[in-house]
């Protein structure tokens, strides 16, 4: 299993790229399997047509999000490949211009709003779930006392921990009755 790695974007256009729905689900889907993907099989992925697909890769692919991948053929249809096991962080630290904080926050907001929803879609499927599905899901807020070092420790052995998890490392031999999960770990200081 490949190490994660991490690229902090600080790019204003790498941002913008970014903070689309589409795009965000995109390039989940291609950093949650490490697949490659035409624009016909992102369509599937996220709803809507390959053309306002194909509009949506080329410009992660211009943002240098994604990249091109070998045909896979007759090289009529683009092939993208996601960033691999880079871990995609935008930066928060820098000082920004209006319109790039603007960005920061549309992007956070898209983010937040992806999980939400997957969290509005398991309230409203929970019942008809089996009962073990019932009982392994967890929804927890604990209240820590903690330094900023030993949150980094905490949240590094946390991912470390799930990393075996993944799906890109699992999917393509499963073991039986395993299914796509979604896990988010937040860490607020209050």
């Amino acid at each position: 299993m490949a190490a994660d790695t991490s690229h902090k974007i600080t790019d204003p256009s790498v941002i913008r790229a970014l903070a689309h729905p589409a795009r965000l689900a995109i390039l989940e889907f291609l950093g949650s399997t490490a697949r490659e993907i035409t624009a016909t099989e992102a369509a599937e992925v996220v709803g809507l047509s390959p053309s306002a697909t194909s509009y949506h890769l080329r410009a992660l692919a211009k943002a240098g999000i994604i990249h091109d991948a070998p045909s896979r053929g007759d090289g009529r249809e683009r092939v993208y490949r996601g960033p691999g096991e880079t871990h995609i962080e935008v930066d928060t630290e820098s000082g920004d211009d209006p319109e790039t904080k603007a960005l920061k926050e549309q992007l956070l907001d898209l983010f937040l709003a992806r999980s939400q929803e997957r969290l509005t879609q398991w309230r409203h499927h929970y019942a008809a779930e089996p009962e073990n599905w019932r009982e392994a899901t967890v929804i927890n807020e604990t209240m820590l006392m903690i330094t900023a070092a030993e949150l980094t420790e905490l949240t590094e052995q946390i991912a470390e921990l799930v990393g075996r998890y993944r799906r890109s490392h699992r999917q393509d031999d499963p073991p039986e009755g395993a299914r796509l999960v979604s896990m988010l770990v937040r860490a607020l200081p209050q």
